[in-house]
C-alpha cells in the first residue's frame, strides 16, 4: 500500500484550504466527498471565515481550530502554499498534502523540517477511493 493511502487511512480530520461559497470549486468537490466519507473535515479560507458551507462554517486558519488535524489539503497555487504550511505546522497538524498538480519544494521541505509528513500532486479523494476498492 502507497503512503499517501496509509495516511488516508489512518486520518480521522482533514482541514480542506481553499473552500469557497463561489461554486464549482475543486476543493468544494473533495470537501463534500470526504464529509461524506466519514471523516470530520474542517473548511478554511481566510477570506470567506463565518461563512457556511455544506453545514459547516469556514474557519480563518488551520490554527484556529478547535482540534489538531490529521491532514491539512491545500488547494492554492504552489506560490501561495508557504503560509498554509506555515498554518500547519503552527497547528500541529501531521501532514501536509498538496492536492492534484500543486508542488512547491520549498514549502515542502520546510514541512518536514518541522516533522510533517508531505504529499504533493495527489488527491485525497482518488487515494480514498482506491481504499475503498482495495
Amino acid at each position: 500500500m502507497s503512503r499517501p493511502m496509509e495516511l488516508m487511512r489512518e486520518a480521522k480530520t482533514i482541514a480542506v484550504v481553499g473552500v469557497s461559497t463561489q461554486r464549482p470549486r475543486p476543493a468544494n468537490d473533495i470537501a463534500e466527498y470526504l464529509i461524506g466519507a466519514g471523516f470530520e473535515v474542517y473548511l478554511v479560507n481566510e477570506l470567506e471565515a463565518g461563512q457556511s458551507l455544506f453545514g459547516k462554517v469556514i474557519n480563518p486558519s488551520v490554527v484556529s481550530l478547535p482540534v489538531p488535524v490529521d491532514i491539512v489539503d491545500i488547494f492554492r497555487r504552489p506560490a501561495d502554499v508557504p503560509p498554509h504550511v506555515e498554518d500547519a505546522i503552527a497547528a500541529s497538524a501531521k501532514v501536509v498534502w498538496m492536492q492534484m498538480g500543486i508542488v512547491n519544494e520549498e514549502a515542502a521541505e520546510r514541512a518536514r523540517e518541522a516533522g510533517l509528513e508531505v504529499v504533493m500532486d495527489r488527491c485525497t479523494m482518488v487515494e480514498h477511493r482506491k481504499l475503498r476498492r482495495g
